[in-house]
């Protein structure tokens, strides 16, 4: 199998009759055996009534049902599990994304030899204020924290080697960070400019709503990248900051009054003083604790990530059923 398309549905029943024939006919015009994954995260409309006839009407389909809304990182990791292609493409299923840059993207990976090659919806048919200026931001903002500089974190119309997908796990809104993540494991990432049509049927999923949501998911990925292998560093770097910040603090309040006897210089009675103070009494300590919290936080993360590491991976859906099709013309038929 070369190609599996992955693509997330949630509440899309005006959509999927008019989205399926066309990705069909991209894969089928391209000339490479394919196969549709499309993953039902748990609608409340006709989609997975509609999914299960284009599986009977249509060659090389696989749809797959979750027993509830776990959201699109979610729906998204459980196509790529059941994906059976050595490329993987994800698409939206609002028709907002093309089908027809399918080839582009794939032509783009092969050529330059990448593992990950992103859509950018430069021209991008949202409205500004509510949708295209947060994910200007944001793209900015992922794109200083993670070193993978791109245009459109957020196009779901990217592929994916199959290696380097597999050895990914995706949480929370994970999904928008995925060409980040792949460089975290030695992936190469490209970007290429693809269409992008208004919404016709339906409401769009997304919102301002999110934006704390990604954000806490870019602080995540952020330490993901930097320190997942090695806590320590970041809590043992402030930890030690902290220490030598107190144990500096308390010198300065303790020396004055073991040479004030035997010194009484000014500045000497003025740390005398200043030592006599609340604030000069606590904040040594307490800086000398919070370094000794921050440090045992530190060896802690350390344990907790070759837990991690060593334990089993969880799958973060349940699948309810899934109906599958005959292979398409061309597909390997095991």
């Amino acid at each position: 199998m070369e190609l599996s398309v992955v693509v997330p549905v949630y509440n899309e029943e005006e959509n999927l009759d008019h989205l399926i024939p066309r990705v069909v006919q991209s894969l089928e015009h391209f000339g490479r055996s394919w196969e549709l994954v499309l993953v039902d995260d748990g609608s409340s409309d006709r989609s997975w009534e509609i999914l299960k006839i284009w599986t009977t009407r249509q060659k090389g389909i696989r749809a797959i049902r979750l027993r509830r809304n776990f959201g699109q990182t979610a729906a998204m990791s459980a196509g790529f599990h059941h994906a059976r292609g050595r490329l993987i493409v994800t698409l939206d299923a609002d028709l907002q994304n093309d089908p027809e840059d399918i080839p582009l993207l794939v032509e783009t990976l092969e050529q330059q030899g990448l593992d990950v090659v992103s859509g950018w919806r430069k021209d991008r048919k949202d409205p500004f204020f509510t949708r295209r200026l947060p994910s200007q931001l944001a793209n900015a903002l992922i794109s200083r924290f993670t070193g993978v500089r791109l245009h459109d974190y957020g196009c779901t119309l990217k592929v994916y080697r199959r290696e380097v997908i597999e050895t990914l796990s995706l949480y929370g809104e994970m999904h928008r960070f995925l060409p980040a993540l792949a460089s975290w494991v030695g992936g190469a990432i490209g970007e290429v400019v693809v269409r992008h049509h208004p919404r016709r049927f339906g409401k769009s999923k997304y919102g301002l709503s999110r934006t704390t949501r990604v954000i806490l998911d870019l602080l995540t990925v952020n330490f993901l990248l930097r320190y997942s292998t090695r806590p320590i560093q970041i809590f043992g770097r402030w930890g030690l900051l902290s220490l030598a910040i107190g144990l500096a603090l308390l010198a300065v309040m303790v020396i004055p009054h073991l040479l004030y006897p035997f010194l009484k210089t000014p500045w000497v009675e003025t740390l005398v003083g200043l030592a006599k103070r609340p604030f000069w009494v606590t904040t040594p300590f307490m800086l000398i604790f919070f370094g000794i919290q921050f440090i045992s936080m530190g060896l802690l993360a350390e344990l907790q990530t070759r837990t991690y590491h060593e334990s089993q991976k969880k799958p973060v859906y349940a699948v309810r059923e899934m109906v599958e099709s005959p292979p398409s013309p061309g597909s390997p038929t095991s």
